[in-house]
């Protein structure tokens, strides 16, 4: 009976260590869109670790992009202005944002300063080229955007369709 007792103890004490420091490491993740205006570019980056990459701005500034691409769903701009404080912070992973891509115009690299790496790059008999391809939320459904860019780096065309591995199988 005593080790039964002494069993039930020593798992519950391991459950609350457990959540102990479950909780101590969320304290310290850092969320993009919770910073604050105003706040050094050294700080987000200690506390968010090293972006998936950094854009200089036209006005002197410097994006950081924090991409969740391949199993994420967002893409985080957090812009600094020249003297490395936090301008602003936004989510560009969204229908808005892919709608802006012009095609015939707007090349890779337009693409990839915008969005980060895609999800995954394939290629169709139909198009002479690479799709890039990235996973994000249309208002709360699972989607995917399709951006085919051609032999010469030139966006030729953004297709979108659901991301069928979130579907549910009626019969069940």
């Amino acid at each position: 009976m005593e080790s039964a007792n002494n069993a039930s103890w020593v798992g519950r004490l391991a459950r609350l260590l457990l959540c102990a420091s479950m909780l101590a490491a969320l304290a310290g993740c850092m969320v993009p869109q919770w910073q604050k205006p105003g706040t050094a570019r050294a700080e987000i980056e200690e506390g968010m670790g090293r972006p998936t990459l950094s854009v200089p701005l036209s006005d002197g500034g410097t994006r950081l992009v924090y991409s969740g691409q391949p199993a994420g769903q967002q893409v985080y701009h957090m812009d600094f202005d020249a003297g490395n404080r936090l301008v602003r912070v936004d989510q560009v992973l969204d229908l808005a944002h892919f709608y802006t891509l012009r095609n015939g115009v707007d090349t890779k690299d337009d693409v990839y300063r915008t969005f980060g790496p895609p999800a995954k790059v394939e290629r169709v008999y139909s198009f002479k080229g690479d799709i890039w391809t990235y996973r994000f939320l249309d208002n709360g459904n699972p989607r995917r955007a399709h951006v085919h860019i051609d032999p010469q780096g030139v966006v030729q065309k953004v297709m979108f369709t659901d991301e069928s591995m979130y579907w549910r199988d009626p019969s069940r």
